[in-house]
C-alpha cells in the first residue's frame, strides 16, 4: 500500500496526495474523459474539460449530484474545477474549488488534490473521506489496467 496524505488546512481547505503507478497523461485522462472517470467515481457523468465546460457527476444510486465547471486545464499537469452539490444549500454548485496537480515522478505520478472553499469543518471531513475513497478507487482502477 502506498502512503497517502490527508490534511485539513486553514481556511477550509483539504489536501490529499497519492503516488500512482501511471504517467501523468494517463491519470489526467481519468479526470477528463467521461467513461474513464466513471470507472473510479460516479454512476453517471457529464464532463466538458475546457474552461467554462460543465463538470457534473451523479455520485451514487441515491442521486447525489456534484456540479461545477472546469476553470483551468493544463494537460497533463493540472486541472481546476468548481464544485458543489445540486439541491444542497450549504454547498451549492460552484461554491468551492478543486485543484488537481499531477507531478511526473519518472513514469509514476504524484497526485495532489486540494479542495478549498468548504463551508464547515464537517464539510471538510466529509469531502476528505469522499475524495479519499475516490482516489483509492482511482489507484485500484489504474493498477488493474497495468495487470
Amino acid at each position: 500500500m502506498k502512503p497517502t496524505v490527508h490534511k485539513v488546512l486553514p481556511d477550509d481547505t483539504i489536501e490529499l496526495e497519492r503516488r500512482i503507478d501511471a504517467p501523468p497523461d494517463t491519470v489526467f485522462a481519468y479526470f477528463t474523459d467521461t467513461e474513464k472517470y466513471m470507472k473510479w467515481q460516479g454512476v453517471e457523468a457529464e464532463l466538458d474539460p475546457r474552461p467554462g465546460g460543465i463538470f457534473r457527476v451523479v455520485q451514487n444510486e441515491v442521486g447525489y449530484v456534484a456540479r461545477g465547471e472546469f476553470l483551468e486545464i493544463d494537460p497533463p499537469r493540472r486541472l481546476v474545477f468548481s464544485w458543489g452539490w445540486e439541491g444542497i444549500d450549504a454547498l451549492p454548485p460552484g461554491q468551492s474549488t478543486v485543484e488537481v496537480d499531477l507531478i511526473d515522478e519518472g513514469g509514476a505520478t504524484l497526485l495532489r488534490l486540494r479542495h478549498n472553499g468548504l463551508p464547515t469543518d464537517n464539510a471538510c471531513q466529509l469531502h476528505t473521506y469522499g475524495w479519499g475513497v475516490g482516489l483509492d478507487a482511482l489507484e485500484a482502477v489504474l493498477s488493474e489496467r497495468r495487470a
